[in-house]
């Protein structure tokens, strides 16, 4: 079996000393030799400059990383752009994305779906981007149904994408179904699993809420529990997502993104956990 990969993902700072504490943690995290560093896209493009600078500092620092990409609320022409620059700077890795429109935003734009946007990456830039794409292994809360969600997922397969990562999840048991599924269509492409550390409650209640991932009702109980005792919750917190890695790789999961949350601290004891570093 090939030897996992493993990546991390960061927000792009939105003020100076957010981009401070950014690069000390990035500095803390590059020892653990991840293959790439991601970098998320604000909805409707909002953090455009922000995710490309960031981007670039990463690459000057000697590492690989990978911009995100959404096309909600975008043009062609404004996409196109945006590859270009990509493109000027030597990155060969993104993340393909549909996106979020922001509050207030009008229409979703002249791409309406990741599948049309990796082909449009496809048909503008040939091969020259490794491209990712999103999976749900627990279903995209807007999807019409679980068929429709996973033929929303072949479709930008089929459309050109590389490879996967999925939406954070606790229940290695909705992974290993969806990968079942995904195979029973003929799709190979490796799909690397969304780890987000435990380490605040009402946070990540507000966040799960959000995106559709379930947070098991032992696990929320058990969380719920420990009031206001942050070392609590992150010492089981620790040990709920140690536990669900450690399945996951032995069930062969090709690797592992980490949500870092711009913190060193939370996958660095993950990755010390399951001796990767």
């Amino acid at each position: 079996m090939a030897t996992p990969d493993f990546s991390i993902e960061f927000y792009p700072p939105k003020t100076p000393e957010g981009a401070d504490k950014l690069r000390v943690a990035r500095a803390k995290l590059a020892l653990l030799q991840p293959k790439y560093f991601s970098v998320t896209f604000g909805a409707g493009g909002s953090t455009q400059q922000g995710t490309l600078d960031t981007v670039v500092e990463i690459l000057g620092e000697g590492h690989q990383a990978a911009p995100h990409l959404s096309c909600v609320g975008a043009s062609r022409e404004s996409i196109r752009a945006i590859l270009k620059q990509f493109q000027s700077h030597g990155i060969r890795r993104l993340v393909a994305l549909r996106g979020d429109l922001p509050s207030g935003y009008g229409g979703a734009g002249e791409l309406r779906y990741a599948s049309e946007l990796v082909e449009f990456i496809r048909a503008e830039t040939g091969d020259w981007f490794h491209i990712e794409v999103a999976a749900y292994p627990e279903v995209h809360p807007q999807a019409r149904s679980p068929q429709d969600d996973l033929q929303n997922f072949a479709r930008k397969v089929q459309c050109g994408a590389n490879a996967a990562i999925t939406q954070y999840f606790y229940n290695a048991d909705a992974y290993f179904a969806f990968m079942d599924q995904t195979r029973k269509l003929g799709i190979d492409i490796p799909v690397v699993a969304g780890i987000m550390p435990i380490t605040n409650y009402t946070q990540l209640m507000r966040f799960s809420d959000m995106c559709g991932a379930e947070i098991p009702r032992w696990v929320r109980l058990k969380l719920a529990s420990f009031g206001d005792d942050s070392a609590s919750i992150k010492a089981f917190g620790l040990d709920v997502v140690t536990q669900l890695c450690e399945r996951l790789l032995a069930g062969g999961a090709p690797g592992l993104h980490f949500y870092s949350m711009n913190q060193a601290a939370p996958t660095t004891a993950l990755w010390e956990r399951l001796k990767v570093a």
